[in-house]
C-alpha cells in the first residue's frame, strides 16, 4: 500500500469495505445513494464511486480488476482509453525513456510505457495521480509520478524523451466539448515547439471527431495519423509528429475487433485516385467507418477493384467477392418497393436516401432486426432498395 495515500482513501482499501463493495456491484446504484453508510468513516458517495469504476473497468480495462485497486471519479475515467485501444498503441512503440504529459488514470501510460525501461507520469490532480501510483504499485509497475501542470514542466524540464504522449482534455471550463486543437487542455498549438524540443517523437490521442484536414494544416510535424475504432465505432485519432522531415505522411485506419486487417494509406493518394461507377452487382459493401473517417473513397475503389454507385453514396459493388475489403459484405439484390412484406423484419441502412431508418420502418410498417437486411441508397440512375439474398 501507497503510505502516502491519504486517510480517506486508505479507509476505501479496509477489508469490510471491499466486501460490501464488491457484494453490491449489481445493486442499482441509485438506490443505494439513497441509503446510508454502514461505515463511519467511508460515505456512499465513496463506496458508489468504487462500484462504478469496477464497472466501467470490467468493460473498458479488465486488468484493473485486481483485489486493492482504486477509482476516480466518473469524469476522469470518460476520456481513458480503453485496454483494447491502448494495446493497440503500445505495440507500435518502444525506446528507453517515455513520459505521458496528461497521465490521467494511467490506462495509455500503462500499457504505451510496455517497452520502455524509464516512465515519467505528469498530473496537475494530485489526488487523481496518488490513486494511479497507488495503483501501479498494486500493478508491480514502476514510474516516477510528478504532479504538476504540464505547462509548468516544460518550462522547468531539462531531459529529453524518446517518446512523449498526451492526451489533451476535451472539455471547456463549461465542460462543454471543444476540437480544435487551440482549444483544448493544453493548447497544442502553443506547445508545439516545446513538445518537439525535448523528443524525437510526439503522440497525441485527440477526438474522433476532429478533422483530419484541418490536423494537417496545424500540425507541420505530422508523419503518421491513425483513425482507432473499436468494433466500428471511431474511439480516438492519434497523430505522430517528429523532427525529421519524413517523407509522405502516413495513415492507418485500424478497425480493432472486427476481424478486418487495418489499410494504410499516404495523404494525397486519395487525390490521385478515381472511381469507376456501376449498377449493383451481385456483392454490395459499405465501407468501416474508420475509412469514412478518413475520406477515402476513391482510393478504396481503386485499391480493392470495386465500383461505387453513386459519387455521393458510399456504397461499392462488384460481381465477385473481395473477401480482403475493410468493411460489411452483403449478397443482394435490388427489390421493388412494393414486393417489401409489411411487418416484415430487418435491419435498415439508409445512405445518400432522402428518408431515414425511423421513417422508412413508419413508411411501409417495417419491424427493426432479424438477419436480413434492406439498404435503401441511390445509384447514378435513381433512388434503389437493395433486399439481402
Amino acid at each position: 500500500m501507497n503510505v502516502n495515500l491519504r486517510k480517506s482513501v486508505v479507509k476505501l482499501l479496509n477489508k469490510e469495505v471491499q466486501n460490501y463493495i464488491h457484494a453490491n456491484l449489481k445493486t442499482d446504484l441509485h438506490s443505494l445513494l439513497l441509503k446510508k453508510s454502514p461505515f463511519s468513516d467511508v460515505s456512499m458517495q465513496e463506496i458508489v464511486q468504487q462500484i462504478k469504476g469496477k464497472q466501467v473497468a470490467e468493460k473498458k480495462f479488465p486488468f484493473l480488476l485486481k483485489e486493492g485497486i482504486l477509482f476516480p471519479p466518473q469524469l476522469n475515467m470518460e476520456q481513458s482509453s480503453s485496454e483494447k485501444t491502448a494495446l493497440y498503441k503500445s505495440q507500435i512503440l518502444k525506446g528507453k525513456k517515455f513520459i505521458d504529459l496528461t497521465s490521467g488514470f494511467g490506462i495509455d501510460a500503462y500499457y504505451l510505457s510496455q517497452n520502455f525501461e524509464d516512465i515519467t507520469l505528469i498530473e496537475q490532480n494530485a489526488e487523481l495521480l496518488e490513486i494511479v501510483e497507488h495503483n501501479w504499485a498494486i500493478l508491480g509497475k514502476k514510474a516516477r509520478f510528478i504532479n504538476q501542470k504540464l505547462e509548468d514542466f516544460l518550462d522547468e524540464n531539462q531531459e529529453n524523451f524518446d517518446t512523449v504522449y498526451l492526451d489533451p482534455a476535451r472539455r471547456d471550463q463549461n465542460k462543454n466539448k471543444v476540437f480544435l486543437l487551440e482549444d483544448l487542455s493544453p493548447n497544442i498549438l502553443e506547445i508545439q515547439e516545446n513538445l518537439m524540443s525535448i523528443s524525437e517523437q510526439v503522440i497525441i490521442k485527440l477526438s474522433p471527431l476532429i478533422d483530419l484536414k484541418y490536423l494537417v494544416s496545424v500540425l507541420p510535424n505530422i508523419f503518421r495519423l491513425d483513425i482507432i475504432a473499436l468494433k466500428n465505432d471511431v474511439k480516438e485519432v492519434v497523430v505522430f509528429l517528429s523532427k525529421e522531415n519524413k517523407k509522405g505522411m502516413i495513415g492507418n485506419c485500424v478497425n480493432l475487433e472486427s476481424g478486418e486487417s487495418a489499410f494504410s494509406f499516404t495523404f494525397g493518394e486519395e487525390e490521385n485516385a478515381q472511381s469507376e461507377y456501376a449498377e449493383p452487382e451481385k456483392f454490395i459493401y459499405i465501407p468501416n467507418n474508420t475509412i469514412l473517417k478518413a475520406g477515402i473513397f476513391n482510393l478504396i475503389s481503386e485499391k480493392f477493384g470495386v465500383k461505387k454507385l453513386h459519387p455521393n453514396t458510399h456504397i461499392y459493388t462488384s460481381p465477385e467477392k473481395i473477401t480482403e475489403f475493410p468493411g460489411r459484405i452483403f449478397e443482394m439484390e435490388i427489390v421493388d418497393s412494393k414486393k417489401i412484406k409489411k411487418k416484415g423484419q430487418y435491419n435498415i441502412i439508409s445512405k445518400n436516401y432522402p428518408l431515414k431508418p425511423e421513417e422508412i420502418k413508419k413508411k411501409y410498417g417495417l419491424k427493426d432486426g432479424g438477419n436480413d437486411y434492406l439498404i435503401f441508397t441511390q445509384s447514378k440512375k435513381g433512388k434503389i432498395i437493395l433486399k439481402s439474398v
